[in-house]
């Protein structure tokens, strides 16, 4: 059947780039589709022109053409089933009419494995097969994402947002889209990636102890120079010395025997520098307001008349910072994705961008079928942002098939098809004008178990301008618009550590104070020690996890209330305000999350946002 299939291509003008490699796949496509190698051929060849390919079959778009064999065969069971919806990669199947959920019917899922013909025919096709999805669900099942009665409802607005309103599934309906239109977006998005980050395939899991200590003793002192150099403090001076005068000091917050800070008393560890790293007791009685948790790092204000305790009568909590901190960042660290805008003047640049955010997992629970992603990328298509920020995890280890292993194809292999391959034709489906940047998670799967975490090694050609990857945290500009984030549930690990006390009708917005400790810390993860299953790597940390200057934006998903809010850090003219978003998670459980669209326009009060239900 090879030579029949090679001559095919050959009677239709076509020549093959890897033949043994080409020829071994199209034969497994033939065989687990019952094509013959004349249909093979002529799919692609519907498949070539839609693409504008050239005569030579490569073996790159293999994985995409298996893509279109699928589509075909599932346009052919709707054909025989009116009433059956299968979600699929394929634009058309995405915004034709057969994809609104409304109408009447059976809304079913993909078919499992035991429905295809020749199931196990050879490795190979086991590893390529017409099924992708890897849960055993019968054809008639319905999951409880397919029973959504809308699809897209806004959940909560900031400031002012006119053009969103609630979205039902007939807003998608579009008959007049066809999958060879290109859709024409706007202006193509900057993209520069500032700080130092963990390379792909670095060491880690080698850090010692000498790191660890000099990783605190370089946080505590570059929060003392902060504060003298601003002229808060006058001079610095050791908390463990007993004096009857009023003494300030600088040092880390921290309990006194392993356990929870409001279970144990509270201890403050100066600097090596000041006190040769002692401890001492902190009272904070007389104080009518405060927020701490292990690991911050604060001055105090107090006496210690016996030596042995710390009375505290004014704290601290943040640092001063310039609001231009360009200078901070290092040039040999500023990683430029997109020459064309470095060359041009930035003053001509604006400080604008159009943005969805979404957070993993992106599948339900009860299957690997990625229908919340599928959704997601579809209302994109709609909306044409600039910019999309998917963040992990991708392929969720908490996921329960992922746990028992009951999946027949690897982690990069789910990845790749389900991840990048949704990507790689959203972004030729919207045209060169879209950017796309994805940020691992230490619950991924298929990627480094590692925080600080490299970014995805991941360039997939000819698209490696327009899908970028990020390291986990990161900092990024577009169009000037400064994006922090960071996957690690900060905000849920300081909600369990943190004790705070507020005076009588003080505020009590504590996701807000919470989200503030990150920046007033200039660290993403600025808890210690980490939270348990936190795998952080003190030989990758001092300048991954170091903030330099403050994000316009900053994006922190976690498992708490999704929210996106203007808040402000700093005191009198040193004030500044930034966006601050948690997303949600997109699945949960077995049904929809949530995620956020967002138009920066110059300023936070200026800019608008929704949150999203799916």
């Amino acid at each position: 059947m090879e030579k029949e299939i090679k001559a095919e291509f050959k009677k239709n003008g076509f020549t093959l780039d890897d033949e043994e490699e080409i020829l071994k796949k199209c034969l497994t496509f033939c065989i687990e589709y019952k094509l013959s190698p004349s249909d093979l051929v002529s799919s692609w060849d519907v498949f070539s022109m839609n693409r504008q390919l050239e005569s030579t079959v490569q073996n790159a778009y293999m994985d995409a053409f298996l893509l279109h064999l699928q589509n075909e065969q599932k346009e052919a069971i709707i054909k025989k089933e009116p009433g059956l919806h299968l979600y699929s990669n394929d634009i058309d199947m995405i915004l034709s009419d057969e994809a609104d959920d409304t109408k009447e019917g059976i809304l079913g899922t993909p078919a499992d494995k035991s429905d295809t013909p020749n199931p196990a025919s050879f490795d190979l096709a086991n590893k390529t097969n017409g099924d992708i999805f890897s849960s055993e669900k019968p054809l008639e099942s319905v999951t409880p994402f397919a029973q959504r009665k809308s699809k897209f409802v806004v959940q909560s607005t900031l400031n002012d947002l006119p053009n969103v309103e609630n979205i039902k599934d007939h807003d998608l309906e579009n008959s007049e889209d066809d999958i060879i239109k290109r859709v024409q977006t706007r202006a193509k998005c900057s993209l520069v990636i500032h700080g130092s980050q963990p390379e792909p395939g670095c060491r880690f899991m080698y850090d010692k102890i000498e790191e660890k200590c000099n990783f605190l003793e370089s946080r505590i002192k570059k929060h003392a120079k902060a504060l003298f150099t601003s002229g808060l403090c006058e001079e610095l001076m050791d908390p463990t010395i007993a004096s009857q005068k009023s003494v300030f000091a600088v040092g880390m917050i921290c309990c006194e025997e392993e356990g929870r800070l409001k279970e144990k008393p509270i201890m403050l560890q100066s600097s090596i520098e000041h006190s040769g790293g002692q401890r001492v007791r902190l009272d904070l009685q007389k104080m009518n307001q405060f927020s701490i948790f292990p690991g911050q790092v604060v001055g105090i204000e107090g006496h210690n008349p016996s030596g042995h305790c710390l009375i505290a009568s004014k704290v601290v909590d943040y640092i001063p910072l310039p609001v231009s901190a360009d200078a901070d960042l290092h040039p040999t660290k500023k990683q430029a994705l997109d020459q064309k805008f470095q060359s041009s003047d930035p003053s001509n640049m604006p400080a604008e961008l159009s943005l969805i955010v979404a957070a993993g997992p992106f599948t339900t629970t009860d299957n690997l079928f990625f229908e919340p992603f599928t959704e997601l990328l579809a209302y994109a298509r709609r909306k044409q942002p600039q910019l999309l920020l998917i963040l992990g995890p991708f392929i969720d280890s908490e996921h329960p098939e992922i746990k028992k292993g009951t999946v027949n194809r690897t982690f990069d292999d789910i990845f790749r098809l389900e991840i990048l391959g949704r990507l790689q034709d959203y972004v030729e489906y919207m045209g060169s004008e879209s950017r796309v940047i994805l940020v691992p998670s230490i619950r991924d799967a298929h990627h480094d178990f590692v925080f600080p975490q490299p970014a995805f090694d991941i360039y997939p050609p000819p698209l490696e301008d327009q899908i970028s990857s990020l390291a986990n945290p990161g900092i990024f500009s577009a169009n000037k618009v400064k994006v922090g984030c960071c996957t690690v549930d900060i905000l849920r690990h300081l909600s369990g550590e943190e004790i705070s006390k507020n005076p009588p009708g003080g505020s009590k917005q504590r996701l807000s104070r919470l989200a503030n400790h990150i920046l007033n810390q200039r660290s993403f993860y600025p808890l210690y020690p980490p939270m348990e299953g936190t795998p952080l790597d003190f030989s990758l940390a001092p300048e991954a996890l170091q903030i330099s200057s403050i994000p316009d934006i900053l994006i922190l998903p976690s498992d708490l209330a999704h929210f996106v809010k203007v808040l402000s850090i700093g005191e009198g003219e040193e004030q500044m305000k930034y966006i601050c978003v948690n997303p949600g998670r997109l699945a949960r459980g077995e049904g929809a999350g949530f995620f956020v669209e967002l138009n920066y326009r110059g300023s936070p009060d200026l800019s608008s946002a929704s949150v999203t239900s799916i």
